[in-house]
């Protein structure tokens, strides 16, 4: 099995994984800044979710050889923590979900560019390319209405921040896939989560002004353990198996989930939109994972269930991914 070679079943799976846990997000963050500011959000996520893998990290030995490669751990948790967290929250307070939700969908295109930039010309296959504008414009159909418009120079800011997220988040699995690769990836998430929590602790105390509410704090504990420790586990899987350009896809169905999760949790409606945008955006997902071929990793799809060891793989990492063709 190629990790970069295209989508198997496991990357699949890795993929659904990820789909949901980071579309739950939106919901969460939203639901947190309405009593928490957002460097609060930051510091209390993120220390919850060092707190949750710090034994593990420092049983296996995983946080000692992430200690090694500091620099580089700060860089990613520069990148992909410190500074999308608090630009996302403090966002979040401006814009509508749908449009947040469009425009962090623009990491896989992104992702593009940078890959254009380190000299992957595969990356301008038709059917791959033309699957991620296929995919984007589903998620606008998604999206569209009303909900997707904002006014006024605070929201213009809001969207130059939810831009530079999506950079941002297209930067970080280059990170991971080229410069951490031989580290253990619980140890790389700990320590990063660690840091970032610990830099925003004092800005979280000193700009928590009003009392939380219980449904903040919920939301806010659900954000630290399930979106953020656990989501990061998979996260890195997800990228040692499939590559830095085709593992942010699944940002393309993040908004479709939190708007079903809308629907589901607050009642909101159904709309044709969702209906016809979402088997767009997973047509496009599938040609630009896959080149609209059947073969090699895709034909793994059809071998049966991922087994315990597999899963054991992602949490312990397994063995070393095989060399990236693209170094």
């Amino acid at each position: 099995m190629s990790p970069h070679g295209g989508f198997t079943r496991k990357g699949w799976i890795l993929f659904a994984i990820m789909s949901i846990v980071w579309g739950i997000t939106y919901l969460f963050i939203k639901e947190a800044v309405e009593s928490y500011s957002p460097p609060a959000v930051v510091a209390a996520r993120t220390l919850l979710g060092a707190l949750v893998l710090l034994p593990f990290a420092i049983r296996s030995g995983a946080l000692k050889a992430a200690l090694k490669v500091w620099p580089w751990v700060l860089a990613f948790g520069a990148v992909e923590m410190a500074g999308p967290f608090l630009l996302l929250s403090h966002a979040e307070t401006q814009l509508p979900s749908g449009l947040t939700g469009l425009l962090v969908s623009t990491v896989p295109l992104f992702a593009v560019v940078i890959a254009l930039m380190r000299g992957d010309r595969s990356v301008l296959a038709p059917t791959r390319l033309g699957g991620l504008l296929v995919g984007f414009a589903g998620v606008a159909i998604v999206v569209a209405g009303p909900g997707l418009f904002a006014h006024g120079t605070a929201s213009y800011i809001a969207i130059g921040e939810i831009l530079l997220t999506a950079v941002l988040y297209a930067i970080a699995p280059f990170i991971i896939a080229h410069k951490l690769a031989d580290v253990p990836s619980i140890g790389t998430i700990t320590l990063a989560l660690l840091v970032v929590g610990l830099a925003y602790l004092p800005a979280g105390i000193l700009t928590q002004h009003d009392v939380p509410t219980i449904r903040s704090t919920v939301s806010l504990v659900l954000l630290g353990v399930i979106c953020t420790a656990l989501a990061f586990v998979f996260f890195f899987a997800l990228i040692r198996e499939v590559g830095p350009v085709r593992a942010p896809l699944f940002t393309y169905v993040n908004p479709v989930v939190a708007i079903i999760l809308g629907t589901i949790l607050v009642g909101e409606p159904v709309t044709a939109g969702l209906l016809i945008g979402f088997p767009i955006i997973l047509i496009g997902c599938w040609f630009a994972a896959t080149g609209g071929r059947l073969k090699s990793g895709e034909a793994d799809l059809t071998t049966g269930p991922v087994t315990t060891a597999e899963t054991a793989e992602v949490i312990c990492d397994g063995p070393p991914p095989e060399p990236d063709p693209t170094r």
